[in-house]
């Protein structure tokens, strides 16, 4: 499987670990169950890439199943994040506020954590709920780009569609950038579940379709 997935390097990186710059998302450790949905995803027309969906436009459910272990299974060193191109007080606030949002979210316009699906970690949850870390920001931001214009959906009920139109401009790029300057840990496997402390206090609020297997 290694041997047929070298031309994923193209994009995603080598052993589907990303850069630090561009549009491509780390692949490497991912739930199987968010790699297989993506797939599946992409040849249905679900989500819209043209490359993507020419490469497995004729793949049966088996073999993206195949190919989503394979890169699930992978545990693979990361280089440091890039270091922020500005500094000053903005940065500084906008890192703040990026950092709140994710660790804590922001209840009184109804945004949970990004912790309480993604994993405190950021390095996502089983089934299928995607880490966080080791994105470019540029990926970031168009994927939720993706989410509020409706040209990317989940399983019913969509709940990051509701969270991207929840959150501001400024909100998004605050995250984008806080979470683009963390490292990825050198255990960056998803979790099972979140820590009881951390469910029982950044709770949902929403239901999501994807938290289910």
């Amino acid at each position: 499987m290694a041997d047929r997935m070298r031309s994923c390097a193209a994009c995603h990186g080598q052993e589907g670990r990303a850069t630090n710059q561009g549009y491509f998302p780390r692949i490497a450790g991912k739930p199987s169950g968010y790699l297989f949905n993506q797939l599946v995803n992409f040849r249905n027309g679900k989500r819209k890439n043209a490359t993507m969906a020419y490469l497995v436009d004729q793949m049966s459910d088996a073999y993206l199943q195949e190919i989503a272990d394979y890169f699930s299974s992978l545990e693979l060193p990361y280089p440091p994040p890039p270091r922020p191109s500005e500094a000053g007080p903005n940065l500084a606030a906008a890192l703040a506020r990026g950092e709140q949002l994710v660790r804590q979210g922001d209840v009184a316009r109804g945004l949970p954590a990004c912790a309480a699906c993604h994993g405190a970690a950021m390095t996502g949850m089983l089934p299928a709920t995607p880490g966080l870390v080791g994105l470019p920001r540029d990926y970031i931001l168009s994927q939720f780009g993706a989410w509020r214009n409706g040209q990317r959906h989940a399983a019913k009920p969509d709940c990051m569609r509701d969270v991207a139109e929840r959150l501001s401009t400024e909100d998004v790029g605050a995250m984008a950038t806080w979470l683009a300057l963390q490292p990825v840990p050198a255990n960056a496997k998803p979790v099972s579940q979140a820590p009881q402390a951390l469910a029982a206090s950044l709770a949902s609020p929403m239901k999501c379709g994807s938290m289910v297997p």
